[in-house]
């Protein structure tokens, strides 16, 4: 059975998503960020801070390979997946990728404390919000197999994605 993969923005609500997703489709839940953290004996924060974010890079690099050799499982990647084409290559391999879209504006008004590259105070997140959702959109299109509009509730994204997973999970 493929793997389930959610991409999107950091705040774009693809933990809530897998957790959700997991308990409709009993399926496990792999969370990339939560894996490096794991292997690092830290949190992501902790490592952006002491070691930069191109050591966190490598390590995401690692805990998508290993997840990506999953079979039936939801993977819940971070926000910055999509910077290296090697991991979308990993995760494509047996994955049907959801890009779950969400305005910038709506993640701007959340609290991202624990999200280091949009953490701060609120002006400089809300700026940081838009400058990464500039950057990254196209690549989140580019490698989606699924676009996910924006909802009202994740919830609605998420029913979204399980029927078009369904439909496609189990095709060789």
């Amino acid at each position: 059975m493929k793997n389930l993969v959610l991409i999107g923005m950091p705040g774009s609500g693809k933990t809530k998503i897998g957790q959700y997703l997991a308990e409709k489709l009993s399926l496990p839940v792999l969370d990339t960020d939560a894996m490096v953290a794991e292997a690092a004996g830290m949190a992501v924060p902790d490592i952006f801070a002491r070691y930069g974010e191109g050591h966190f890079r490598d390590l995401e690099s690692q805990a998508v390979e290993r997840a990506a050799r999953s079979g039936g499982a939801i993977i819940a990647t971070g926000g910055g997946v999509v910077l290296r084409p090697e991991n979308m290559a990993a995760l494509a391999q047996n994955g049907v990728i959801f890009f779950r879209d969400r305005p910038p504006e709506a993640i701007a008004g959340e609290d991202h404390s624990g999200r280091p590259l949009v953490g701060g105070d609120r002006d400089a997140a809300r700026a940081r919000i838009f400058e990464l959702y500039t950057q990254r959109l196209a690549l989140y299109k580019r490698y989606a197999h699924h676009y996910i509009a924006p909802t009202d509730t994740y919830q609605e994204a998420a029913e979204r994605i399980a029927e078009l997973y369904q439909k496609e999970a189990m095709e060789p």
